[in-house]
């Protein structure tokens, strides 16, 4: 499985990015900006190649087990440097991100918002679970392009 988040577009407040398995793109996404030191809760992760792991730690675990038939543990990002707990979940604005990386189906390029979160979130969660319930490894490689 080939997971890429391109980000396409950054300015004062978020990331805007594109999000694609196996070569077809899947969703938007948004972030925290980039900056040169880390701020928390106000910093995008650094680009690179992270291992996806299933995790049942998140205060977000037993609410989206009730939200989605067939949901366990969320998607976190292993080794990610200077930062923990980096997850995939939903939200509208980089308000709601700590650093983790939030789907949306829809964006305004100009606007801390990406619209139909959960949607985008099935879109992504099932496929990455499912790899990684079949014992396979999954990585998403995250790609400053802006």
């Amino acid at each position: 499985m080939n997971v890429i988040l391109k980000r396409i577009y950054s300015n004062t407040k978020f990331t805007l990015g594109v999000f694609s398995i196996d070569g077809k793109t899947i969703c938007y996404t948004i972030e925290d900006v980039k900056q040169a030191v880390k701020v928390y809760s106000e910093t995008r992760i650094p680009a690179g190649v992270y291992q996806i792991t299933e995790f049942n730690g998140s205060r977000f675990t037993k609410s989206y087990k009730s939200k989605f038939k067939g949901h366990g543990g969320m998607l976190l990002l292993q080794n990610v440097p200077n930062f923990s707990g980096i997850l995939i979940h939903a939200g509208n604005s980089s308000k709601d991100t700590a650093g983790c990386i939030l789907p949306g189906l829809t964006h305004e390029i100009n606007k801390d918002f990406i619209g139909s979160s959960f949607a985008a979130y099935n879109l992504i969660y099932f496929p990455i679970i499912e790899k990684l319930r079949a014992n396979k490894k999954v990585f998403i490689e995250i790609i400053d392009e802006n």
